[in-house]
This record gives structure tokens, sequence and C-alpha cells, in this order.
């Protein structure tokens, strides 16, 4: 007897769900809004805004020499868009691939005087102004906002560690004699590096120089930071 009472009694209890719950239900489906929760909002707002290019903070400030053995500095930059990058010219593994990359972005920003491509080597001491334009030429480089830098050693080898935090390293074991990152960065006309967000939510920091997916995506990052 007890257990009939019992089964009853959740009968009733369910019954009453049903009747307050069940419309309200059938609205929402109706409504298009059975997702839709305070939670799921907030993840949805937060959304559009991930869209927009994070500021990670100013660019070093650097000095240079270019493949024409002109000074060169962020100064010259000031005003533009551009995308920099560390390369030797002897390198046999990552730089011809990063090269390419760098020719498509190139081409897709030909003639527009608003943007710009910086290069430099981590190996001046053999990459002189004269290797740098003969490996220029060599690319098939048009842009004359191009440049390709030389220097000092040190403070080259600073300027990716500490400045820019893009790993370039010496290293006898590897082929070429020097390890460097395959990345590239986004610097906008007021002299700050910019990125996406990655799926999580999180900045990229840096482009991919090696990867199809990572070329498009700063092709399309440089396009809206032109338009600002």
């Amino acid at each position: 007897m007890l257990k009939n009472k019992s089964y009853i009694g959740i009968s009733f209890i369910i019954l009453l769900f049903g009747i307050y719950a069940v419309p309200k239900i059938v609205e929402r489906i109706q409504n298009n809004d059975v997702v839709k929760g305070d939670r799921l909002d907030k993840i949805g707002s937060a959304s559009k805004n991930d869209q927009k290019l994070v500021k990670i903070g100013p660019a070093p400030k650097f000095e240079l020499v270019n493949q024409d053995n002109k000074k060169i500095t962020n100064e010259t930059y000031k005003g533009k868009v551009y995308v920099l990058e560390f390369f030797f010219t002897t390198c046999p593994s990552i730089c011809p691939k990063m090269n390419l990359s760098m020719l498509a972005i190139e081409n897709k920003f030909f003639g527009n005087p608003n943007f710009g491509i910086v290069s430099i080597t981590i190996d001046p001491s053999h990459d002189t102004p004269d290797v740098l334009k003969a490996h220029a030429k060599l690319l098939g480089v048009k842009s004359s906002n191009w440049n390709f830098l030389t220097g000092d050693r040190a403070y080259i080898f600073n300027l990716a560690n500490k400045g820019f935090n893009l790993y370039a390293g010496e290293n006898s074991k590897v082929n070429g004699g020097f390890e460097h990152s395959g990345l590239f960065a986004l610097v906008d006309k007021n002299g700050d590096i910019r990125c996406r967000r990655d799926d999580f939510g999180n900045p990229i920091l840096y482009y991919d120089g090696l990867d199809k997916n990572g070329v498009r995506d700063i092709q399309q990052d440089i396009n809206i930071l032109l338009k600002d």
C-alpha cells in the first residue's frame, strides 16, 4: 500500500511538471529560442568581440641597413601596416617556404603605399647589403616597401629574442648553422603588434609563415588594418 502511494505521489509531481514546463518548452521551440540562455547569450556576444584584432603592444624600435645600404628604422614604416620576419639567405630549411609566403603577401598588396614588409637577416656576417640585394632580385621582389635588413649580430639577436620574442639562435648542429622561428609579426599603422584570436579566444600573437592558412589569415587581417 505504501509503495502504491509513493508511485501515485511521484506520478502527481511529474504531471504537475508537465503541465508547467511542456508549454514553455514548446513556446521556446516555436520562437527558435531553445538554445538561448544567459550563459549562451554571453558566449554569443563575446564571439563577436573576438573577431576584433588584439593589440599586443608596441613593436620594438629598430635601426638597420637595407639592401640598398640605406638606414631603415621603425619610423620608416610609420603610418603603414607591415609584416616582419627573421630569416637568412643561405637557410636550407624553412626560409624558402617563408620567402614564398612573403611573396604571396607582397603580390596581394602590391602597389598599396600603406603596406610594407621587413625581412631581417640573422646571419649578418654573410648577408651584407649586396647579398640581400641579390637575394631580393632572385626572389623577384617588386615592392619598394619591402626592405631586407642587416646590421650588428648581437643587436639583431636581441631584437628577435627579447624585442619581438621570435626565436633566433646559432646552432652548429643543425643544417645551415642557425635556428629561427617561421612566424610573421603583424604591425599596424600606429606601430602596435596586432593579431587575431584562436578558436579558444586566445591571441595567437604571431602568424604561421609556413602554412597556407596562416598566410590566408594574415592577408585577411592586413586588409582589416589597412581600412582602419
